[in-house]
């Protein structure tokens, strides 16, 4: 009796999703947050239930998204970097315990605990204590070991293994490391030992590639409320944490590899227990903050694994990861204990669509009472426009007005300098100062006293840039972004 109800459970479980209601949401959720196009797939066991799109691949076009359409996935690399050092793992050839030295000999760390003991695992699971400083690669001009070297010279912010800090580059140097190992590059070894078992054709690893495809996306990003055409942002020099770009009907594969304990097709890609090891939480995710909470509703506890988020939801075990760069967004999802697997990819960046989507059709799928999803994430994303409206009006009134800077701006021209930023260039251009670091540049607008703010578009739009002098009154240094550049002698 107990076996038949285990396989009537079963057999309930596999029934087909129900394909109008799936279309229904998914179309009125890309409405919802103006998207232009969306891809989905739902994978139950070894079966591809569900795989469609919807929209446009570019807003002023009318080629229509399909399920072999490519799309930047952004961060859901990270997962394809912990396969393949799983499958060094299954060889021999690496523990996720060692030494990170062992693999990348000039790797460092600038706090001497973590510089001697971190290994592998720290890495890839967020827990070096290094915050981002994602503009160490973000649109500059270094490439993948110059990027390494330098994040070896900027600060922990907390202590070593004591929290969980997202951060791309240690994912930059895993895969590094896989390619060292390996003797080629980790595009090629991810090619040959993930995409090419799986039958993953559609996928690539550069947008120098990905616009070459003849089914591609578009990004688009959201202007005051308007959404438009952006260019493809190249990130080569940090691949392994997010340069892939793929389509929904390849990513089934991938999901189906994920949901199989590491089998595809008869072939193991990787063992079952190392593929269970980058499932297993490592590194505890803290939901202590406002916007945490309200994106997470249904969660009580929260971890990172080896590339992958682990969580409860409404009472189901969930282990995903989303991707997010510009112009695109997705989010990869299995439901490991029903042996559900969703893919969304979208080709509008800045927002929640894919987490909203996902959590509507896990619903479905998954038989739970249903929620205004959509209602929640645009209610969620009002108010953390409202906070930084806060924030600005905050800073707005604590700005001392009627101030002017204590030298001539030509006093505050010169070179500094950051040991693992480089050099920054102030100059006077057009009577007003001008900062060129890595390959931003952006003219400075005075806030008061020697405080002044970029206003040129993109990551360092609307920050402060704060000049400091020495005891003798000459300008010393100046700071942005958490980071002290120092006058360079002359």
């Amino acid at each position: 009796m107990l076996l038949l109800a285990l396989l009537l459970a079963g057999c309930a479980f596999a029934a087909a999703p129900d394909i109008s209601a799936l279309d229904r949401v998914i179309e009125d959720t890309r409405k919802a947050w103006d998207v232009p196009g969306v891809a989905v797939a739902v994978v139950h066991n070894d079966e591809v239930t569900y795989l469609k799109g919807f929209g446009v691949r570019r807003l002023d076009s009318r080629e229509a998204v399909t399920p072999d359409t490519r799309f930047a996935i952004g961060s859901t690399t990270k997962a394809f970097t912990t396969a393949a050092m799983g499958i060094l793992v299954d060889e021999g050839k690496m523990a996720w315990d060692d030494p990170v030295r062992k693999h990348v000999p000039f790797f460092r760390l600038s706090d001497p605990l973590a510089d001697g003991n971190v290994t592998m695992r720290d890495l890839v699971c967020h827990r070096t204590g290094l915050s981002r400083n994602d503009l160490l690669w973000y649109g500059s001009p270094w490439e993948r070991e110059e990027i390494i070297r330098r994040i070896g010279l900027v600060a922990l912010t907390r202590p070593f293994r004591s929290a969980y800090q997202y951060q791309n580059i240690m994912f930059l140097t895993a895969g590094y490391a896989v390619g060292r190992i390996a003797g080629a590059t980790w595009e090629d070894f991810v090619k040959q030992r993930i995409f090419t078992p799986l039958g993953m054709t559609n996928s690539d690893f550069s947008t120098n590639e990905a616009v070459k495809a003849p089914d591609y996306s578009t990004p688009h990003e959201k202007r005051e409320e308007k959404v438009q055409v952006i260019p493809w942002r190249n990130i080569d020099n940090v691949g392994p944490a997010g340069s892939i770009n793929s389509s929904a009907r390849d990513l089934t594969r991938w999901v189906r590899m994920q949901l199989h304990q590491g089998n595809f097709e008869g072939k193991t890609i990787l063992k079952a227990a190392t593929l269970r090891e980058t499932h297993t939480p490592q590194m505890v995710v803290r939901l202590d903050d406002p916007a945490s909470r309200d994106l997470n509703e249904g969660t009580n506890m929260a971890a990172y694994g080896l590339g992958w988020r682990i969580q409860d939801y409404r009472g189901h075990h969930m282990v995903s990861h989303g991707g997010a760069i510009d112009g695109f967004r997705a989010q990869i999802t299995l439901l490991p204990n029903e042996r559900y697997g969703v893919v969304v990819l979208g080709n509008l960046g800045g927002n929640n669509m894919p987490e909203c989507l996902r959590s509507a059709i896990a619903d479905q799928l998954l038989g739970l009472p249903a929620k205004d999803w959509n209602a929640l994430y645009l209610g969620v994303s009002r108010k953390q426009d409202e906070r930084q409206k806060a924030q600005r009006e905050e800073r707005e009134q604590k700005r001392h007005k009627d101030t002017k800077p204590s030298r001539e701006l030509s006093a505050f021209a010169g070179a500094f300098e950051n040991p693992a930023y480089g050099t920054a260039s102030v100059t006077v251009e057009n009577a007003k100062l001008s900062l060129h670091w890595s390959n931003w540049q952006t003219p400075l607008e005075h806030f008061h006293f020697d405080t002044f703010v970029s206003k040129a578009r993109g990551p360092m739009s609307d920050s402060l840039v704060e000049f400091r002098l020495d005891g003798k009154g000459d300008v010393a240094s100046v700071h942005f972004l958490d980071q002290e550049f120092r006058r360079r002698a002359p």
